[in-house]
């Protein structure tokens, strides 16, 4: 199976002196198309303003860097002025409406996974813009916006003449953008640096898990997610995806090795991972990561809302379960060496700490 796992990192798609929308293309990171995966991220300086679209795909958002606002309509309800801030995870079903805007002297970064399934184009993110250059309402005749918003057509020739900007613009600085509700945050944002931990492994890692129960609209979406934070030089075991997802994984901070095992045991990747890069691990295939002395977390999403993974190596893991004999047999060693091979690992899961 030959397939290309290379990670890759984001291209502008495009931008303004507000920010910047980047992109990765399935033409150069193919398994974004053959697993109808779409990832990209924007990056709004001070004042920037992403304006508002919908999307043909449901995401999950996650604040990469920075504090801002983000809103959000949800079809049929009102919109919902939401403060975020880095590490929140926002899960964005079909039909929503989201705007961005940062009024911080920081870049608001955010990054966006998702399901293409239903997608103009497999693999890519359509975003439909409300207003601006490319947007709904510039598409429309001035007979049509005319009568559907019941304006005058020399107000619509105005309002029109108006939209100049395309996807992101910068404000000026004394403008009066919505202030955020804290309140809002309610059932829309998890942040994954303050969320109790679903794993907390001394000196190895920890991970936070998306799912229905700690954000439900995650089940809308139809994906779940992870922040997983490794530490420096620990090992994150060797497992697999075993209810068919596919794994999609952004590296936010540090560094690390990557191996990835698949069909009739090949390694069809070893490389080194860095921040800023995305790469994606087939369905069933195995991969295990060893973070370099600084650490490496990751954030991922996974093609199913309630993922569930085998681990092959630590307490936890499926060689544990097998009988002694069966170990013997597929092995092809004696007791001895299958008692040595089951000694290991009996108080360690998911994370191994660096070796003393």
């Amino acid at each position: 199976m030959e397939i290309d796992l290379t990670p890759k990192s984001a291209k502008e798609a495009y931008g303004s002196n507000g920010g910047s929308y980047l992109a990765w293309s399935p033409s150069e990171l193919p398994m974004l198309g053959e697993g109808n995966i779409g990832a990209a991220k924007i990056i709004l300086h001070q004042h920037g303003f992403a304006l508002p679209s919908y999307s043909d795909s449901s995401k999950v958002a996650y604040v990469l860097q920075g504090n801002g606002v983000a809103g959000i309509v949800l079809p049929e309800s009102e919109e919902k002025v939401v403060p975020i801030k880095k590490g929140d995870a926002l899960a964005l079903p079909f039909g929503v409406v989201t705007w961005w805007y940062n009024k911080e002297d920081t870049d608001l970064e955010v990054l966006f996974l998702g399901d293409t399934s239903k997608a103009h184009k497999a693999g890519e993110f359509t975003d439909f813009f409300l207003t601006g250059s490319n947007g709904i309402f510039t598409g429309f005749s001035t007979e049509f916006v005319s009568r559907a918003w019941d304006l005058e057509e020399d107000v619509v020739k105005s309002l029109v003449g108006k939209q100049s900007g395309k996807g992101i613009v910068k404000l000026e600085g004394t403008f009066e953008m919505p202030e955020p509700k804290k309140e809002h945050r309610n059932g829309l944002v998890l942040n994954c640096l303050e969320a109790p931990l679903d794993v907390d492994i001394k000196n190895g890692g920890r991970v936070v898990v998306l799912n229905t129960q700690n954000l439900p609209l995650v089940g809308e979406v139809g994906l779940g997610a992870d922040l997983v934070r490794l530490d420096g030089s620990a090992m994150c075991s060797p497992g697999f995806s075993c209810d068919s997802a596919l794994q999609v994984t952004y590296i936010v901070r540090g560094s690390g090795r990557v191996q990835v095992v698949g069909v009739d045991g090949h390694r069809v990747l070893e490389t080194t991972l860095k921040a800023g890069s995305l790469f994606i691990v087939p369905r069933f295939f195995v991969v295990s990561k060893i973070g370099d002395p600084e650490g490496m977390d990751w954030f991922s999403i996974i093609t199913t809302p309630n993922p569930i993974f085998t681990h092959l190596a630590g307490r936890t893991s499926a060689w544990k379960a097998l009988s002694s004999k069966v170990l013997e047999a597929s092995f092809s060693v004696g007791s001895d060496m299958e008692k040595l091979f089951r000694s290991k690992r009996n108080a360690d899961a998911i994370f191994f700490p660096p070796p003393n």
